[in-house]
């Protein structure tokens, strides 16, 4: 049974999800409760070497469809291995990218087709899906710019896609954001990381009122 909060964190590169990820996380324990972080495509072995595969700069040849299948795999093994039976531990997950990343990516920005990628996905997930999803929007100017900026962050494969691709991304989310307006809220990610956590914690704070009912650790 499901007694945890699923959260996932979605954008474009460069959007600033790890910083956002990290601020969520450091809140949740200030309120005393159970939270795990983590990614996707990772978080557990099996999935981390699948990452390594995907996002491999040397791999240029890969197919879409490929792509999106491996990532359907890696979804599907760090869901039963750590998210399912974290949630039903009663912890507050928050995930960095989940389904709705594949569809944007791989479904509307690859040209698989939404739809397409959905079936692979809803095979692989089953029922669980996120109770809220967070669109960190930013432009692929802005984005782009901050990965060359970020000395710390490896470029990976995705990050050398043309600059149509990562608009594309864009498109796909907003996409989504029609489909799911119940489930997704976007969020300007171009502003300070400061303002991006608290635009969000108030999202967090009135889905999940009940949540936090009991008082924060002084």
């Amino acid at each position: 049974m499901r007694k945890g909060i699923f959260i996932t964190i979605e954008g474009g590169e460069g959007a600033g999800k790890s910083t956002l990820i990290e601020q969520l996380s450091n809140m949740m324990l200030q309120r005393g409760k159970l939270v795990i972080t983590t990614r996707e495509p990772g978080g557990i072995p099996i999935a981390e070497q699948i990452r390594s595969v995907i996002l491999d700069r040397s791999h240029v040849t890969m197919d879409a469809r490929t792509e999106a299948l491996l990532y359907a795999a890696a979804r599907r093994q760090h869901l039963v291995e750590k998210v399912v039976p974290a949630l039903e531990q009663g912890h507050f997950v928050i995930c960095d990218r989940f389904v709705d990343s594949s569809l944007a990516y791989q479904g509307y920005a690859r040209g698989l087709g939404m739809d397409e990628v959905w079936a692979i996905n809803r095979f692989a997930i089953q029922d669980v899906m996120p109770d809220l999803t967070i669109y960190m929007d930013v432009s692929p100017e802005v984005g782009l710019t901050r990965i060359a900026q970020a000395k710390e962050r490896e470029v990976n494969r995705l990050d050398l896609e043309q600059h149509s691709f990562h608009e594309k991304v864009r498109e796909g989310y907003m996409q989504l954001l029609k489909r799911h307006p119940d489930r997704m809220v976007l969020v300007n990610a171009e502003q300070s990381p400061e303002m991006v956590f608290h635009d969000v914690l108030a999202v967090i704070d009135s889905r999940f009122a009940g949540f936090f009912a009991t008082d924060v650790k002084q």
